[in-house]
């Protein structure tokens, strides 16, 4: 049994930090995030992300410490099961916790042939789905314009199971990341919905590519559109007028996959 103190406070200081992990402003003051759940640990553990400290109930400690294999390098700081719920964004939290240092974002580009980039996205659940459909589908990597969701929003990260760790996450400008891509001899395919735009189906799916998906209202930018190599559309036979984004990524990114 581990013999610490257990917080039981809301207001103990520990517990108003941690707190403060789960806004866009504090996890990039404290350049840390704070993941949750049984999946989640295991895949910190697995892929050796940097974790400062393990926070878990004692029930939680109890039944599964050892199966963790935690290292005695890492601290781990005990709470009761109201504090797991404050600090939860499910309704039953398994009772662990983990504040994870920030440091799987990236600013350059890898060498590859597959690539997915984002324009804006808003909804957490849809950039979670996103980069775990890039990790699904062998992407090397996924890059992420200025104006979408934070990707250590914890329902991002929920979203993820783990697959923000699978592969680079780069943060840049679009026009730059597009410029470097194209000198790399990979095409830029943008989704969109005009008269330019053409089935996907019609493009050659051996070349190395990186595909362009948008915000869920308006789309990618006009900006990104006019320096892309082509713009593409999925056909629907139904009357939807489009699909949900993290749908739309799923099919275009098996698309091109090379089997």
């Amino acid at each position: 049994m581990l013999e610490k103190e257990i917080i039981r406070s809301k207001q103990n200081a520990q517990v108003k930090a941690w707190k403060k992990l789960l806004t866009s402003k504090g996890r990039k003051k404290s350049q840390s995030f704070l993941i949750e759940g049984t999946h989640l640990a295991l895949e910190a553990i697995e892929w050796k992300v940097p974790v400062k400290q393990w926070i878990m109930t004692e029930a939680y400690y109890q039944q599964n410490s050892q199966a963790l294999s935690l290292s005695s390098e890492t601290p781990i700081t005990m709470i009761d099961g109201d504090i797991a719920k404050e600090l939860s964004a499910t309704q039953t939290p398994q009772g662990v916790f983990a504040e994870v240092e920030a440091t799987g974002k990236q600013s350059e580009l890898v060498k590859g042939t597959r690539y997915l980039l984002v324009d804006k996205v808003q909804d957490p659940g849809n950039l979670g789905t996103m980069i775990r459909t890039a990790d699904a589908a062998g992407c090397d990597a996924i890059i992420i314009g200025e104006g979408s969701v934070d990707i250590y929003n914890e329902k991002v990260i929920r979203s993820t199971q783990g697959s923000l760790w699978h592969l680079p996450v780069i943060e840049m400008p679009l026009p730059q990341a597009i410029e470097e891509l194209k000198a790399m001899g990979v095409k830029v395919l943008t989704t969109a919905l005009n008269k330019e735009a053409i089935s996907y189906k019609e493009t050659d799916q051996t070349m190395p590519v990186a595909i362009v998906v948008g915000n869920e209202g308006q789309g990618v930018s006009e900006e990104i559109q006019a320096i892309s190599d082509q713009l593409i559309f999925i056909p629907m036979l139904g009357n939807a007028e489009s699909l949900n984004v993290g749908v739309a990524t799923g099919i275009l990114l098996f698309h091109y996959i090379k089997m």
